[in-house]
């Protein structure tokens, strides 16, 4: 009577460890991903309401942080943080200059022309097209 051998399974190969992800060929990480035009109009809405609440705050972080996901992103965040530096020169001139009567007349302009301009911007920037603020100091080209 002949013996049987029970089959034998097939062996797996083996498992390759997982190490740290390999950088791309030059040694370079790679740079940020451009945005979807849906998402670049968004973020620059955002940017320039955010002006209204946060002075330049929103404007310096969208710069540094979108300035590289595609032009109509780095244009709007751009002239954002330009109009919102503008904006804080003068109301550091209007608190310099608030113990006379100028001075709160200042910044009492400053606060109106920064909710009208940014709420113009920002429909702008929602419809897609580009917007420049008037009287705007190009501190960032």
């Amino acid at each position: 009577m002949p013996v049987s051998t029970p089959p034998i399974p097939p062996q797996q190969p083996p498992v390759p460890p997982q190490g740290p992800p390999v950088p791309p060929p030059g040694g370079y990480a790679q740079g940020p991903q451009p945005m979807n035009p849906s998402d670049e109009k968004l973020w620059a809405t955002l940017v320039h309401i955010g002006g209204i609440f946060f002075e330049f705050i929103p404007a310096l972080i969208g710069y540094l942080v979108l300035k590289d996901r595609g032009p109509f992103i780095n244009a709007h965040t751009k002239t954002a943080l330009n109009f919102q530096l503008t904006l804080l020169i003068a109301w550091i001139v209007g608190w310099i200059t608030a113990f006379i009567f100028i001075g709160l007349l200042i910044m009492l302009a400053a606060w109106i022309v920064n909710i009208v301009f940014s709420i113009i911007a920002a429909v702008k920037a929602n419809r897609g097209e580009y917007y420049s603020y008037p009287m705007t100091i190009p501190f960032i080209k």
